[in-house]
């Protein structure tokens, strides 16, 4: 899995190609960050995810890579709060319930998170996301209250700051997905101890890319959630220990719901349309 690509579109966006290979398939996705559509009608995130097969290199399947982006990126917030949230961590607060924000909270909610607070600048889309799963809507501070709080904002502004965290807290931040954004201060970063689903990708374009370029953050300071995962270093170390998670987002899990997806089509359990190349 090589560290994802970006080809910029300024002022618009960008465009990112991910490539894996594994469990006998090979993937590619090429998707969109175009802050901007929703005020043209049209979604952030857009593109495609090729499926190939690794023995013949014959393409199987074209999957929306939407659909994959939003399911996979929640679901990387949900396996970091049970991998770094403290014991008896129960409520969960959701800043930023757009499309991805929306995911990271229904992926919660099914490993057991039945408390949340979802905070929103648009109202309605934090009363959308909060009637679906039966939770409250609420200010900033109130999400940022509870045990795990998720960040999904466009990262263009920092949205907490160093005292803003309690003790025990679990951070999983999604919205910092590109060169020059962040979603907490220098010194709300400061406080927390740091992992990243791949240095790599972290160091340059994720939450922790500002810290590392300035020198405040190194490699030794940002432990690989992947190691915790496998058991091989210590996740949380303390009740009072505020953890944070920098989700940049890997190919190989596009990859994981690719194979799932396919394997299910294989087997009928989904349907999809089928075309001649």
């Amino acid at each position: 899995m090589p560290p994802k690509l970006y080809v910029d579109a300024p002022p618009n966006g960008d465009f990112r190609a991910m490539p894996a290979r594994g469990g006998g398939y090979a993937t590619l996705k090429w998707v969109t960050s175009y802050p901007g559509n929703p005020a043209r009608g049209l979604p952030v995130v857009t593109g495609a995810l090729l499926v190939s097969d690794d023995e013949t290199g014959e393409l199987l399947a074209i999957l929306d890579c939407a659909a994959v982006t939003s399911l996979r990126t929640g679901a990387a917030a949900a396996v970091s709060a049970l991998a770094l949230g403290r014991d008896g961590a129960a409520t969960a607060g959701i800043v930023g319930c757009g499309v991805n924000g929306s995911s990271a909270a229904r992926c919660l909610a099914a490993v057991g998170y039945r408390e949340g607070v979802c905070a929103d600048v648009r109202p309605e889309a934090a009363e959308a996301l909060a009637a679906e799963l039966g939770w409250s809507t609420g200010p900033l501070a109130a999400a940022l209250a509870c045990d795990v709080v998720v960040t999904v904002t466009p990262g263009s502004e920092p949205v907490i700051d160093a005292p803003d965290l309690a003790a025990g807290r679990h951070l999983a931040v999604l919205g910092a997905d590109g060169h020059g954004k962040a979603e907490l201060t220098a010194a709300a970063l400061d406080r927390c101890r740091l992992f990243c689903d791949q240095w790599e990708q972290a160091s340059t374009g994720g939450e922790l890319a500002g810290a590392v370029a300035a020198g405040t953050v190194t490699r030794d300071d940002v432990t690989d959630i992947g190691a915790v995962l496998a058991g091989e270093v210590p996740g949380r170390r303390s009740l009072d220990e505020v953890t944070l998670f920098d989700s940049t987002g890997l190919a190989i899990q596009d990859l994981g719901i690719a194979i799932a997806v396919v394997e299910a089509w294989r087997a009928g359990e989904v349907s999809a349309t089928e075309i001649a190349l």
